[in-house]
């Protein structure tokens, strides 16, 4: 079983907002050309591709920014060729930072990501040196207002689903990544409704963060996850509720 990190729950909060103003709408291209660049540009053969559409879609993007955005991936258009790139480190209080990067300037990526480690009392690690810590894990949210828990547990263990946690109205569903597609398919066949879809790291544990390093923490993960070339940042924090509402005040 997966650690509960309070960085995951905050991240999917900001996502949310994130998607209501329209700030999504950079990393999901980027996702999008990267996709169809790797696995080709039809969502049904690509699922890491169709995802990606559904976000775009999540957050209102116009049907031709997506096929503008596949047509990049594909070569049909020209557009900036982006590499992918996974760094790792570590923040105040000694919590683990994994950074998933799309950029086309490794150079310039690495240099802001130093800056803000720098600056916030975190530092870079080598590969490899946090990356053990996290699983590659298949998440879903479902409205907890339009749902009975039990049915939905209960329907989601029958098709593969591992955990189920509720946070605020969001029931968080856990499952392997290689079958969090067919679980998606199969919970909107039997009419629930499936918020999000998300294929991405969960700690295998979590580090207790407090006090002013938590603060610290906070700022520098909210500080990287606004750099244009990080697509998704992960860390095994576990922070009192407290210091959560110290940070916020």
């Amino acid at each position: 079983m997966s650690g509960h990190s309070k960085w995951s729950t905050i991240k999917r909060k900001k996502a949310a907002a994130d998607a209501k103003r329209g700030a999504v709408f950079t990393r999901v291209i980027k996702e999008i050309t990267v996709s169809a660049r790797l696995g080709g540009g039809d969502p049904t053969a690509n699922p890491r591709l169709r995802v990606a559409i559904g976000q775009a879609r999540g957050a209102n993007m116009p049907q031709a920014n997506i096929d503008r955005a596949i047509k990049k991936g594909t070569g049909e258009l020209p557009g900036v060729r982006y590499e992918s790139a996974t760094y790792e480190g570590y923040g105040p209080g000694g919590a683990a930072i994994l950074m998933d990067v799309y950029t086309d300037n490794k150079k310039r990526t690495v240099a802001d990501i130093r800056h803000l480690m720098t600056k916030y009392g975190g530092n870079l690690g080598e590969s490899g040196s946090v990356a053990w810590q996290f699983e590659n894990r298949g998440i879903l949210t479902v409205p907890a207002d339009e749902v009975s828990e039990n049915d939905l547990f209960e329907a989601a263990i029958e098709y593969g689903a591992e955990e189920l946690d509720q946070e605020d109205d969001l029931f968080i569903i856990s499952a392997a990544a290689d079958q969090v597609y067919d679980l998606q398919e199969a919970l909107k066949a039997r009419d629930f409704t499936v918020d999000s879809v998300e294929v991405g790291l969960e700690p295998t544990s979590t580090v207790t963060v407090e006090a002013s390093d938590a603060r610290k923490l906070l700022q520098l993960l909210n500080a990287l996850d606004e750099l244009e070339d990080i697509q998704k940042v992960y860390s095994n924090c576990d922070i009192a509720e407290e210091d959560l509402a110290s940070f916020a005040s």
